[in-house]
């Protein structure tokens, strides 16, 4: 139970925390201190008192106690600290850190980056944020309510190849006047646009993931670039083409899922293992060099060069969306495809392409023009008979 009383020309309250732990405070009216006495007794009643004293240790302090005990990969943490060693109130306390400091932040960033790279730095320092709330010391976020810059409409902002041009890709892949600056880049290509998978699934793919008589591959890993932590970890690790050290992991998001491959596809593969990879186990890497998998660097440059000797511009996950553009024009539903895309959930499928699957409107015109080519149909019948 907190109380009040007068000392000198001052009135004074004072309660007890959770520990037993008395806290004072002066007014000049003894109905603001018998308000601020009812205010945090309530707070300690309630479970979400913070300490005064609390909060005095620095943003950038309090992250580098806390990143470590986080189960983050290691893109992730490298992600985190960019994000964090950017923020223009690192060595501020925690309980002097206001939403105006955050906004100017926020300005700060747009003069330089796109809206999606400034909305994700901003995700990761509310993280930390909430992660000091949780602990109880600052009392809220700081982050809640600043607006971000307006992110690009995902019809907008999406390139989609048609498919001519991925005819181009496919035949630019592995130039015949160049056979080997481009070896087995041909399935590469294929796998991204046919099957949809991430560069680092395709990476990733061994020859026993592919199940040719049943014509499905097992997506059931990524290769990623090692980090220098990963390497001091030590798991997991593989030497790919030209000694450069990579990571395998299980694929983003938890994605794990089956590719049900048509015909065309898997002639292609097919070819590629009877060309590139015919012996061996059946963990070998598909795209493969001298029994070393390929890189990130690798793929990026001869996409590059594919793309360059192809007329063309997209980016190698736009082949990724010109898959899930297949599916939604055959007529497969959000659930299937988030299945074959490896979203988290559907929403992540809808808020990425909604745009392409067809509006009410375009169903209505549709069922309709079916209703009324029906009818015409059995007018000109009836026309005819008479």
């Amino acid at each position: 139970m907190g109380w009040v009383w007068k000392q000198d020309q001052a009135w004074r309250g004072a309660y007890r925390d959770e520990a037993g732990t008395q806290h004072t405070k002066s007014f000049k009216r003894q109905t603001d201190a018998k308000r601020w006495v009812a205010t945090e007794e309530a707070k300690v009643v309630r479970g979400d008192w913070v300490n005064p004293a609390a909060g005095k240790v620095t943003f950038s302090a309090f992250y580098a106690d806390w990143a470590p005990r986080q189960v983050w990969l290691s893109s992730t943490r490298e992600n985190a600290d960019l994000a964090v060693a950017g923020t223009t109130f690192g060595e501020m306390p925690l309980r002097s850190i206001r939403r105006s400091h955050v906004e100017a932040w926020v300005k700060r960033m747009s003069a330089v980056l796109a809206p999606t790279t400034i909305d994700t730095r901003v995700t990761i320092v509310r993280g930390v944020f909430r992660a000091a709330v949780a602990d109880r010391l600052i009392s809220s976020d700081p982050t809640t309510g600043v607006v971000l810059p307006r992110k690009r409409k995902a019809e907008a902002a999406m390139g989609l190849p048609t498919n001519a041009e991925v005819a181009l890709l496919l035949n630019a892949a592995e130039p015949p006047n160049r056979p080997r600056s481009r070896p087995g880049f041909t399935a590469y290509v294929a796998l991204c646009a046919f099957a949809g998978l991430r560069r680092g699934e395709a990476l990733g793919v061994q020859v026993g993931d592919i199940d040719f008589l049943a014509r499905t591959l097992r997506v059931a890993r990524q290769i990623q670039r090692a980090k220098a932590e990963d390497i001091r970890a030590g798991r997991n690790l593989v030497e790919a083409v030209a000694g450069i050290t990579v990571l395998t992991r299980a694929p983003k998001y938890e994605s794990e899922r089956t590719i049900y491959l048509p015909d065309e596809l898997v002639a292609i593969l097919a070819e590629h293992v009877s060309q590139h990879t015919p012996v061996g186990k059946p963990l070998r890497w598909f795209f493969d060099e001298g029994g070393k998998p390929w890189h990130d660097n690798l793929v990026d440059y001869r996409w590059r060069s594919t793309r360059t000797d192809a007329g063309l511009a997209f980016k190698l996950h736009e082949l990724r969306h010109y898959f899930a553009s297949g599916l939604i024009a055959a007529g497969c539903d959000v659930v299937t495809v988030q299945r074959a895309m490896g979203h988290a959930s559907a929403t992540t499928t809808l808020n990425t392409y909604a745009h392409l699957w067809p509006s009410a409107e375009d169903k209505t015109r549709a069922a309709v023009s079916g209703m009324v080519a029906a009818a015409l149909a059995a007018t000109a019948r009836v026309k005819g008979q008479a």
